[in-house]
């Protein structure tokens, strides 16, 4: 996809999603497929328990600006409970509930941007000083459609656990695409441009083929893997917010956002568009094959979500006349949900239909 079009970004106004997508609740054919997979559970915190603290600090980074993540205190009378229960939480994340008894919490920040208003709790050992994160968000239907869609699709498997209205996600490992992209040199030394290249192209089919969109550079972060004697890299999704939600196809390709040119013209420069091709199709194989290996579990999510309201009917329409018309299947037009479309989408994507 991206050596087809990527050569006319210059020419089209760049993604621009217009509107703050609203918070879909989970209904009960999603809790009870949640409930079936063990992705739904009791939890020893609520997402509403946090909001009962005293007051948030400001935090600053090494350049002394503000960011956009706050330091959360609690009040006395709870510190010690609360505490006690976020390390709970966490090993249910991590080890299935066993408890081990040198962890506790190191910090609780806030951060008021975005649709899930995270919690990000670090968790200290104290045995050997090593530290790990995980968040406490409000529950999203759209969201949770997305981490599922990505622990089947995707090269990378993803935790989560929802209660109600909490959705508690581990950390994804990486460094944020905007600030890689800024010096790629500087992350793992050795830089090689045709892999990083190629994982963009990767990526961008990724994304496609699910329809997973907003994924500007802020919104994935860059895995560096060290080779035997090279660097890998593997862009992963941090955010699963505008899964199947917008009209526009092309909100559904990385390669379209302002934020990503950098990561465009990088590729540009590096691979022609015959490697890119190549690329592609190497993606859409792995994921024919992911599909294969999750398809009963997979298609059991997607008639869930074909019954659900993730977007608004007048988004439905256009992205089914979008992809009719690109996939050359007029039928694909009469689609009234985002699950189904979805489900025709990928189908046709991947050569199964």
């Amino acid at each position: 996809m991206l050596a087809e079009i990527v050569l006319l970004c210059a020419m089209h106004a760049p993604n621009e999603i217009r509107n703050r997508k609203p918070a879909y609740p989970i209904g009960a054919p999603l809790s009870g497929l949640l409930r079936s997979i063990d992705r739904a559970q009791q939890l020893p915190v609520a997402y509403h328990d946090l909001l009962r603290h005293e007051g948030l600090l400001a935090q600053r980074d090494a350049q002394g600006r503000e960011t956009l993540w706050t330091t959360v205190m609690l009040l006395p009378a709870e510190l010690e409970d609360m505490h006690e229960r976020l390390v709970h939480l966490y090993q249910m994340i991590v080890a299935d509930g066993r408890m081990v008894d040198h962890l506790r919490v190191a910090s609780i920040d806030f951060c008021a941007y975005g649709n899930s208003q995270p919690f990000r709790i670090k968790i200290l050992n104290q045995i050997n000083d090593n530290h790990d994160y995980y968040y406490i968000k409000k529950a999203d239907a759209s969201r949770v459609y997305g981490l599922e869609l990505e622990h089947m699709l995707s090269p990378n498997r993803i935790n989560y656990l929802v209660d109600g209205d909490t959705l508690v996600e581990e950390h994804i490992i990486g460094v944020p695409g905007d600030d890689f992209i800024r010096n790629p040199e500087h992350y793992g030394g050795n830089l090689n441009p045709v892999r990083l290249s190629k994982e963009f192209v990767k990526f961008n089919e990724r994304c496609f083929a699910r329809l997973l969109g907003d994924m500007r550079a802020y919104n994935f972060v860059v895995d560096v893997i060290q080779d035997f004697d090279q660097v890998q890299y593997r862009l992963r999704s941090i955010d699963f917010d505008q899964q199947c939600h917008e009209g526009r196809h092309r909100i559904y390709l990385p390669q379209f956002y302002k934020e990503n040119l950098p990561f465009v013209q990088f590729a540009r420069r590096h691979i022609d568009g015959e490697s890119a091709i190549q690329y592609s199709n190497e993606e859409l194989a792995l994921l024919r094959k992911r599909y294969r290996l999750s398809q009963a579990r997979l298609e059991e999510l997607l008639a869930v979500m074909a019954k659900d309201k993730i977007s608004t009917q007048a988004h439905v329409h256009q992205l089914a006349a979008e992809l009719a018309a690109m996939h050359g299947v007029p039928a694909l037009a009469a689609c009234r949900s985002m699950g189904g479309l979805l489900g025709k989408h990928l189908k046709l994507r991947l050569g199964l239909e």
